[in-house]
C-alpha cells in the first residue's frame, strides 16, 4: 500500500498541483487541495484498474475539491495575496497569468489540454463534460486569450 501511494504521489503530484493553481490562483490553497486529494486516495478502499485510472480519479477529486474551496464561505471572506508563479518566466509567465485570469470554466480545460496533453475525450471524461462542451470551452478560452493578448499589444 505504501509503495502504491508513493508511486501515485510521484506520478501525479505535479500535475494535480498545477491544476489546483490554475483553479485557485494561489499556491498555498493549491497545496491544501493537493494534500486533501492524496488523503482521499489513502482512505479509498477499492483498487484502481491501472495507474492512468488512478491519475484520472485524482484529477477529478482535485477539480471537485477546488470547486468546493471556491464556494466555501472562508474563501469568500478572504482577500488573496498576490504571489508570483516561480515556475513560469518571461512570456510564458505572461501567458500563464492570462490563463489564470480566464473564467473558471476555461482554466482547467485549457490546462489539461495544453499543459498536460489530454485529448478532448479524456478531458470530457475527467471533468464530466461532453466532447462538444470541451471543444467549446477550448475555443472560447482561446478567443478570450487572443483578445487579451491583442489588447496588450
Amino acid at each position: 500500500m505504501r509503495e502504491s501511494f508513493e508511486a501515485a504521489y510521484a506520478a501525479c503530484a505535479e500535475t494535480l498541483y498545477k491544476i489546483a493553481v490554475v483553479y485557485l490562483g494561489s499556491p498555498a490553497d493549491a497545496e491544501d487541495v493537493l494534500q486533501e486529494a492524496f488523503l482521499r486516495l489513502l482512505c479509498r478502499r477499492e483498487a484502481f484498474q491501472d495507474p492512468e485510472h488512478r491519475k484520472r480519479w485524482l484529477i477529478r477529486v482535485t477539480v471537485n475539491l477546488c470547486k468546493d474551496h471556491l464556494r466555501s464561505a472562508w474563501r469568500q471572506r478572504t482577500v488573496p495575496l498576490e504571489e508570483g508563479l516561480a515556475a513560469a518566466q518571461g512570456q510564458e509567465k505572461a501567458v500563464w497569468e492570462q490563463i489564470l485570469a480566464l473564467p473558471e470554466r476555461y482554466k482547467a480545460v485549457m490546462h489539461l489540454y495544453y499543459y498536460e496533453g489530454y485529448t478532448v475525450g479524456e478531458i470530457g471524461e475527467i471533468l464530466g463534460l461532453s466532447a462538444g462542451a470541451v471543444k467549446t470551452r477550448l475555443y472560447r478560452g482561446r478567443q478570450a486569450l487572443r483578445m487579451e493578448m491583442e489588447e496588450e499589444t
